[in-house]
């Protein structure tokens, strides 16, 4: 795997079809979380390109929320990324918007911490700290079971991509509780950069 697109032109195409500093945090987080995860699992060689498509994975949910994923492949074909980038983004619409389903390590991924990374930052904000790096896995359990609780964060999809993957939900939060702290400082930083905190 490769990529065709470099980290800037991706955050660029990213910016240009998204404006809500929300969305760009989203996707900033996801491409950290991405990284840690194929350093995680031995594919160290590839974690630009698993960041990558976790910076891409959500390029056409602001502008077209009821086409997501049946719109990205043709965003990004325009803009020349390679069509291993298009598989792994829409993959993760699986059984939702589309019936591309993860099949490489990274997408499994994708689809397993998308949504969760969500329900992270969700349970972050109730803190006093507003950070995930005092988070504990037992206060992720505990609103993912509350449904009303970032009621938007896809309970499913989660159980799914954790079974996917091969893991215990437990093991799932705490790895990607992990992959958040990791990245947590250099999105604050760059979010600073561009002028979008929020």
């Amino acid at each position: 795997m490769k990529d065709h697109i470099s980290r800037e032109e991706a955050l660029e195409l990213l910016r240009k079809y998204n404006k809500e500093p929300f969305h760009i945090r989203h996707g900033l987080t996801v491409e950290g979380v991405m990284r840690w995860y194929a350093g995680e699992l031995g594919y160290g060689d590839d974690k630009d390109f698993w960041g990558i498509v976790g910076l891409l994975h959500d390029i056409d949910f602001e502008k077209y929320p009821q086409e997501h994923c049946l719109k990205a492949p043709e965003l990004l074909r325009e803009a020349g990324v390679g069509e291993d980038i298009i598989h792994g983004v829409v993959s993760h619409g699986y059984d939702l918007t589309v019936d591309v389903k993860p099949e490489h390590e990274m997408e499994k991924v994708l689809y397993a911490t998308d949504e969760l990374t969500g329900l992270i930052g969700a349970v972050a904000l109730m803190h006093p700290s507003k950070s995930v790096m005092d988070m504990k896995v037992k206060s992720v359990r505990k609103k993912f079971k509350n449904l009303n609780f970032a009621a938007g964060c896809d309970r499913e999809v989660i159980q799914a991509g954790a079974e996917m993957m091969g893991v215990e939900l437990d093991e799932l939060f705490d790895k990607t509780i992990q992959a958040m702290q990791s990245c947590e400082a250099a999105v604050d930083a760059e979010m600073k950069d561009l002028g979008l905190e929020e």
